[in-house]
């Protein structure tokens, strides 16, 4: 990072799950809120520290070394606190607070990875378990998780509260899962670096179009995932293998004033060759065994994008496998970008017929298609359907972009 108004930000969504995952195991899941509030003690003594001392050698040990002493500070001061997290503990050491607090790498993957188990506990709503790992593993904030699932602040605040006190009840334990139901809940776990994965490609939530933290902080989550023999599955190293692909494009996809670039338009030299092959390695490990998953298709469709030649034979195999995709799990974005390889594999004829039959008429993803359709076949209306979608964009980026369509379209 380069300046301090940078680096808080930066680790905090690094580090503070990190840290609230290691105290989260000692203290157990009933105390959540306790390791929460230490880890955001240290981070605002931080704020506070930096700003007169300056930056430390190693920042992230700083934390590291506070957040040890903050934890073992509150189980010296709170003697009923200590006494229940001791009987947790099964331990007769009657200085509980001289345990050490286990930071190293391991114990923080570990941690993270029982963490994560423990949250997708069927217990609660899938979206419920979707909300606190992206809450708690990913340091969202309420607003952004509200963006994720197009509610409001309030509405996740309620599910979010319900499903610790759920939780809670059932007296969940931080640690690994049987091999049973590591695979009842992995999918969730997916999901929810999923979700994370696309909050940093496409954000909403900052107003900005890409956020590379996010984009990297699930890809580490994934690779926790690879690290581990028991949830070393196909459909994650897909998942991995699609992340990837859509990584190694993020140089190109935005210019130097922030401005989205559009695919079709991206100076493919600037695409990370690296991270293509990362991506086709991770996908080769994915075809192992019989399962096809949605990452499998995704990461298809992502590995013949990092294809530069605008062949019939690579929109045809991406429309095959959009195809396939929407049989397993429809979604309006994968049909409308269905309805996009459609045109580039027959004709934006065909593609207007099926694209209208979407009526996604609250998106302005789908009105700005069918302006991209329209283009050269009817200008006037192509025009009319930009200007729909400019009602409906909410980011600036977005609005930035459509403008730009609807005035090149007006000098055709």
């Amino acid at each position: 990072m380069d300046t301090k108004s940078e680096l808080i930000p930066h680790l905090f969504r690094t580090e503070f799950s990190k840290i609230t995952s290691v105290l989260c195991k000692l203290f157990g899941f009933e105390h959540i809120e306790i390791a929460e509030d230490i880890a955001s003690d240290t981070f605002l003594l931080a704020a506070e520290t930096w700003k007169t001392k300056g930056i430390p050698d190693n920042p992230v040990a700083w934390l590291y070394a506070v957040a040890k002493n903050r934890a073992k500070d509150y189980l010296k001061r709170n003697a009923i606190f200590s006494e229940k997290v001791k009987a947790e503990m099964q331990t007769t050491n009657t200085e509980l607070y001289e345990i050490e607090i286990d930071l190293s790498n391991k114990n923080i993957s570990d941690s993270l990875l029982q963490m994560m188990f423990a949250i997708c506990n069927p217990s609660i709503s899938t979206e419920a378990q979707i909300g606190l790992s992206l809450r708690i593993l990913c340091g969202f904030g309420i607003e952004e998780i509200a963006d994720a699932f197009l509610s409001n602040k309030e509405t996740i605040n309620k599910r979010l509260f319900r499903a610790k006190e759920k939780l809670r009840q059932e007296k969940v334990k931080i640690e690994f899962p049987s091999t049973s139901d590591i695979d009842k809940r992995l999918e969730t776990v997916l999901t929810t670096i999923y979700l994370l994965f696309n909050e940093g490609y496409y954000s909403l939530s900052q107003n900005t179009t890409l956020r590379k933290d996010l984009c990297l902080e699930a890809m580490r989550l994934n690779y926790l995932l690879i690290e581990n023999e028991g949830t070393n599955k196909p459909a994650v190293n897909a998942l991995l293998s699609l992340m990837c692909f859509h990584a190694s494009r993020f140089e190109a996809r935005i210019n130097p004033k922030g401005e989205l670039i559009l695919y079709e338009e991206q100076d493919t030299t600037l695409w990370n060759k690296e991270l293509i092959l990362q991506g086709e390695f991770f996908l080769n490990k994915a075809a192992k065994g019989n399962e096809i998953s949605k990452y499998h298709l995704e990461a298809a469709i992502a590995y013949w994008h990092t294809n530069k030649q605008d062949t019939q034979e690579k929109w045809e195999n991406i429309l095959q496998f959009y195809n396939k995709l929407l049989l397993i799990e429809y979604s309006p974005i994968a049909a409308l970008n269905r309805t996009y390889a459609l045109a580039k594999a027959t004709s934006k004829t065909e593609a207007i017929i099926e694209a209208e039959k979407l009526k996604l008429t609250a998106n302005h993803l789908y009105y700005s298609l069918l302006g991209y359709l329209y283009t050269d076949i009817d200008n006037e209306i192509a025009i009319e359907h930009l200007k729909n979608a400019l009602k409906l964009a909410k980011s600036v980026t977005d609005k930035a972009t459509i403008t730009k369509s609807i005035n090149k379209m007006k000098r055709r």
